[in-house]
């Protein structure tokens, strides 16, 4: 078997560094305390962190609006602060990445200032003009997509909202410019990129106008009051209708193929993983991004054992195409922009225990698992009830939309925002029982309001001394993870494929046959794999088990299963 690269072999865990670890007490998470923080996360048991943009930004959009693309947040530190962070990450043995925006700056980076300046400037190219808006796009954040600079008397395009202005990568300047900065971080010793927004980097040329019938905030509103089978499906098609010509682009897989021969210029694999799903950016699994996210595992009401049987079959199907070393699963089911699993998966009765059945699905899946701070305590989202709370700057715009444009009541608009912006599962980790979650000193107001049910448990200092707490359940799992070869690089080989309650699977490889079994329901159960080929003439050793009791070793044909438990066990020959 080919050796396996780092990243296939890490777990990946995202932090939000506004939000992470506040270390100099002014209520904003920085270098500092995420520096403080990094033997929590090698005893957690991660290889790999995520930052999302440290950059410096005027945060219209949270850090993905860039001024700089060489340098460090003021709020979050000096570049010798992330300097720091990434040396003693290296020294526990933790792989970092980075958040790279290439769709967008900020309007206030040097580069749109000048290009806005003059149409006799240098950069005159350097984003998307119109001398008039060409067609009715829509930006996903804040309405129409063109916005007016009496600078140049042109008007400007942006995908997100108008402080993000679109880089038009159909320059070579650009592209160089970007290629250094990239360069930069490189040098520095990052070990690769995580691809912000990649199917929006290039427009349909023909500037094809949607056929929607309404605008963003009106079909924002309709989403929310969507509730019929026929509403949900017309929704749907209207989101895709009203984006299809902003998005997935001719363009990107050349542009992907030089950024990958960039990565391969560096010793150390360095990785890409694009925030997309679409398999066909791993080229030929070697010549363009390294990993996409499996988005579609996390895009449904409920994560079922038949939605789990139907991902993986589509989804590992495709990347056997690519080749068996390069098409490489990556899975997860959040992220910051997401709501938070226990709430988003949960079902209001039972959402402790399948808190842990999602984490242990993840976990042993095949592919590269990634991870959200905050989901090992179990966090939830909050939702704000003022809109004077809301700092995501997408939510503050929809509020005022629906007061002010559709003339929705007040209350009924801030309870709108409060489900669908991105704060909710943003809100600052929760490090300990005492004031702000330990995330701030006590009389500090941290930059987002903490969430109270810290104080019930919800917090790392609490879970630490609980031996059967959630964080404690993360890190037995990671280690059994970390121990088996099976759950690293076996194959994943189906079994008892028309349950409805339970989802069963081997995992195999030369070394080891594990079997997981996820009981999704509140019944248990007996089972028997007697007459699965792999299990024949074999029994189960328990690697772990989410269950109170239960027995060391088990016969294959007569598995036990408690309700809701994760069982993963090693099958061991009964002649050995």
């Amino acid at each position: 078997m080919t050796p396996l690269k780092w990243w296939q072999t890490a777990v990946f865990y995202q932090i939000y560094p506004r939000s992470f670890a506040d270390g100099n007490g002014d209520g904003i998470g920085d270098f500092k305390g995420i520096t403080e923080k990094l033997d929590y996360l090698a005893n957690l048991g991660v290889d790999a962190l995520w930052l999302s943009p440290h950059f410096p930004s005027p945060n219209w959009d949270c850090g993905y609006d860039i001024s700089d693309y060489c340098d460090a947040a003021p709020e979050y530190g000096t570049l010798n602060d992330f300097k720091t962070f990434l040396d003693e990450s290296h020294k526990r043995n933790m792989r970092v990445i980075l958040d790279l925006v290439l769709n967008h700056t900020s309007d206030e980076h040097e580069w749109f200032v000048e290009s806005r300046s003059s149409r006799d400037n240098p950069k005159v190219d350097w984003y998307v003009w119109a001398d008039t808006p060409p067609n009715n796009w829509q930006s996903c954040f804040d309405g129409d997509a063109w916005t007016y600079a009496p600078e140049r008397n042109q008007y400007y395009y942006h995908y997100f909202m108008k402080q993000q202005p679109d880089l038009n990568w159909h320059s070579p300047e650009v592209k160089e410019a970007m290629w250094q900065a990239i360069r930069f971080w490189l040098d520095l010793g990052v070990d690769g990129y995580r691809l912000d927004a990649l199917g929006t980097i290039f427009e349909d040329p023909n500037l094809t106008p949607h056929t929607v019938p309404m605008n963003l905030a009106e079909l924002r509103h309709f989403s929310d009051l969507a509730k019929t089978p026929e509403e949900i499906k017309l929704r749907d098609q209207y989101w895709h209708d009203m984006f299809k010509n902003q998005w997935a682009q001719g363009g990107l897989h050349e542009l992907m193929k030089e950024l990958r021969t960039i990565m391969d210029e560096y010793e150390g694999d360095r990785m890409l993983v694009g925030e997309d799903e679409n398999i066909d950016y791993m080229g030929d699994g070697k010549d363009e991004l390294h990993l996409v996210f499996n988005f579609a595992l996390m895009k449904t009401g409920g994560i079922t054992p038949e939605h789990i049987r139907k991902n993986q079959a589509e989804r590992l199907k495709r990347l056997s195409e690519l080749s068996a070393e390069a098409g490489w699963p990556c899975n997860t089911l959040g992220n910051h922009d997401n709501s938070r699993i226990h709430t988003r998966f949960g079902d209001k009765l039972h959402d402790a225990e399948l808190a842990r059945l999602h984490t242990a699905l993840i976990l042993t899946l095949r592919g590269t698992p990634f991870l959200y701070n905050g989901e090992e305590i179990g966090m939830t989202d909050y939702m704000l009830t003022d809109i004077s709370q809301v700092k995501d700057t997408m939510g503050t715009w929809y509020y005022h939309a629906l007061v002010n444009d559709l003339k929705v009541d007040p209350r009924e608009a801030m309870a709108r925002t409060a489900e669908m912006t991105r704060d909710k599962n943003r809100t600052p980790m929760h490090w300990s029982n005492n004031p702000n979650a330990g995330f701030s000193p006590a009389g500090v107001s941290p930059w987002l309001p903490v969430n109270p049910n810290y104080q019930d448990g919800v917090n790392v200092k609490d879970q630490t001394e609980s031996p059967y707490s959630l964080l404690n359940y993360y890190k037995r799992l990671l280690k059994v993870r970390k121990n088996s070869p099976a759950l690293i690089h076996g194959e994943y080989i189906r079994v008892h494929e028309t349950a409805a309650d339970y989802f069963a699977f081997l995992r195999v490889s030369e070394e080891q046959k594990v079997l997981v079994i996820l009981n999704f329901s509140n019944r248990p159960y007996h089972l028997n794999f007697s007459d699965i080929k792999e299990c024949k003439a074999h029994k189960l050793h328990s690697l772990f088990t989410s269950a109170e009791i239960s027995p060391k070793d088990q016969e294959i044909k007569e598995v036990r299963l408690s309700p809701f438990e994760v069982y993963i066990g090693e099958l061991q020959s009964v002649h050995a």
